[in-house]
């Protein structure tokens, strides 16, 4: 049986299956990546649910996990080495659970790299604007007179979903053949821009035919439909 106790997480949420991965966050784009990967390896997990409703992200047993006070984050309590492993940020944990797996990242070194910096392209670029079109164009930035700030992020967005159009030519996933983490650090993100944002039209979406195919493929994949899903909302 494996003991979490040095871990003050788990008071507030206790492990029910202390000997599985354990994984703390919310169906949000970020969140939803490692929900994927862990249904598309198929590696046992237990979900706990971090309510930002109850601001459960700012609380003592949170931050002593992720001090960014940001899902997901995970505890492996067979981390390397036998020894139990504490981890946030979404890509760091895509890569560490691909590596732990042997899955959804190459084994080839130059194919690993392309595909991580892929992943970095994401956190980079894709995350931040996105998240920016959602702010100003669903939420209260939507309110400010000034629409320069949404004009600004629109351009970037439509400018990163170029950048993925021409990657996608003749491709079937961002690494050619091969489904990655680089694909699921990204589903997430596309389909909240022009689904839970509203932003389809503002962006030209449909303009897009490549990126909407893959979205398509990627969102008819079980483990992605599943993952999507985790954890319900309260």
């Amino acid at each position: 049986m494996s003991d979490l106790s040095a871990f003050p997480i788990t008071r507030r949420w206790p492990a029910k299956h202390p000997d599985r991965l354990q994984l703390y966050s919310l169906p949000t784009p970020n969140g939803v990546k490692v929900s994927i990967m862990l249904e598309e390896t198929g590696l046992p997990y237990e979900v706990h649910l971090v309510d930002f409703n109850k601001d459960d992200q700012k609380t003592p047993e949170f931050l002593s996990l992720n001090p960014n006070g940001k899902i997901p984050a995970i505890i492996d309590p067979d981390g390397p080495g036998g020894k139990p492993l504490g981890l946030f940020e979404s890509g760091a944990i895509l890569q560490y659970l691909g590596e732990k797996t042997g899955k959804l990242l190459p084994a080839d070194a130059a194919r690993r790299y392309q595909t991580i910096q892929w992943v970095h392209f994401q956190i980079g670029g894709i995350g931040p604007m996105f998240g920016q079109v959602g702010y100003f164009h669903k939420f209260a930035g939507k309110e400010i007179a000034d629409k320069r700030p949404l004009e600004r992020y629109v351009t970037e967005s439509k400018r990163l979903l170029d950048v993925m159009e021409s990657r996608l030519g003749g491709r079937q996933w961002i690494m050619d053949d091969d489904y990655t983490i680089a694909d699921i650090s990204m589903l997430g993100w596309v389909r909240n821009l022009i689904g839970f944002y509203g932003a389809r039209e503002l962006v030209a979406f449909d303009g897009f035919g490549n990126v909407s195919a893959w979205l398509d493929r990627g969102l008819a994949r079980p483990a992605v439909k599943r993952g999507l899903e985790i954890p319900k909302r309260s």
